[in-house]
């Protein structure tokens, strides 16, 4: 009740605006320990996936701490662990203002950020300060300079300087807000990226003594035929998982709402039935061979169960953080418990 009418006032203000003060009221609550008095203590319901122990099932997913600043406030709302990024190797800008678009009717929100953020090495840097000991995946991607055929460049860039860091990284080929990104989803350009990238991993797990599992995140808006293709890549190449799904260019079912016509990623409840169709594919495909961790349209625990019952092994929780809160992600720890 009480988030419900402190989000009836940020909605007031700008999008972009509001979130920067929503993350650094949390930063200035955990700094006092007023976090942990206001909210539930994490669910302890520890999970193994890639080999890694996750204190709970429900993460956040990327993008809502881009730079790795808000770690430990953040993971005192519950949740049993944490994304960050999107990071390129150099700080940039992203796209121009405004990016970030509400639709409260559905839930849902639009956004074409483009991967602003401050560059991998303050990101690194921001990781190393953070006290949490809990899981940490760092979301890796391009710089909007570096062309598409380059690409490959960025990402082992990004995946050497994270690889100390990191509890696993996550390779985003799937962000709509970035041209040509989503190219790289498909045929020899995925294939030679991910070969690439697995090298790269061999060689720094001799180097630091430890092995850094590396996750694909996909989009939604995926023929049958291209997850079937996407999923044999991902087997061939040894990837270690797969995060289904980013957000969508689709406007089903929010035409004619207010922002419905902005460019970039729809994510919220509007993306919950086609996200967890492809994770439900993606599952059937892999066959028990690799972990899925599915996000989209989490806004309840029954959606929570949804993904783990279309096979997926961890979800990930953004828009429905920003619209329930805290409470949202003890919700769905809490149902998703009762599986362990």
């Amino acid at each position: 009740m009480l988030y419900k009418l402190i989000r009836s006032i940020l909605f007031k203000f700008d999008a972009e605006k509001t979130h920067y003060f929503a993350l650094n009221a949390l930063s200035v609550l955990n700094a006092a320990g007023l976090l942990r008095l206001l909210f539930n203590k994490t669910v302890h319901s520890p999970v193994k996936v890639m080999g890694l122990e996750f204190k709970n099932r429900v993460g956040l997913a990327a993008g809502l701490d881009k730079n790795g600043r808000y770690i430990d406030a953040l993971a005192n709302t519950g949740f049993g662990f944490i994304e960050v990024g999107t990071v390129t190797p150099k700080a940039q800008p992203g796209n121009d203002k405004p990016r970030l678009f509400r639709l409260p009717e559905c839930s849902a929100i639009i956004n074409r950020m483009g991967f602003n953020n401050d560059g991998v090495e303050a990101l690194v840097d921001a990781v190393k300060k953070s006290s949490y000991k809990g899981i940490v995946g760092i979301n890796i991607g391009k710089n909007f300079s570096t062309a598409v055929e380059n690409a490959a460049d960025d990402y082992l860039v990004c995946f050497e300087a994270v690889y100390e860091v990191a509890d696993y990284v996550t390779v985003n080929i799937s962000s709509p807000n970035t041209p040509g990104l989503r190219s790289l989803q498909h045929g020899d350009a995925l294939y030679d990226l991910l070969r690439q990238l697995k090298e790269k991993q061999k060689q720094l797990q001799s180097v630091y003594k430890k092995y850094v599992p590396i996750a694909v995140k996909v989009a939604p808006d995926l023929t049958d035929d291209e997850i079937k293709i996407l999923a044999d890549t991902f087997l061939k190449t040894q990837i270690d998982a797969v995060i289904a799904t980013n957000t969508t260019l689709s406007r089903a079912g929010v035409e004619n709402l207010k922002h419905a016509q902005e460019a970039g990623g729809l994510s919220g409840q509007p993306v919950r039935h086609a996200s967890t169709e492809v994770v439900k594919k993606l599952c059937k495909r892999l066959d028990g061979k690799l972990p899925v961790i599915a996000v989209g349209g989490i806004l309840s625990a029954e959606d929570a169960l949804e993904k783990i019952e279309a096979g997926a092994q961890l979800v990930q929780i953004y828009s429905g953080f920003i619209y329930k809160g805290p409470a949202l992600v003890h919700e769905c720890a809490r149902a998703l418990s009762a599986l362990d």
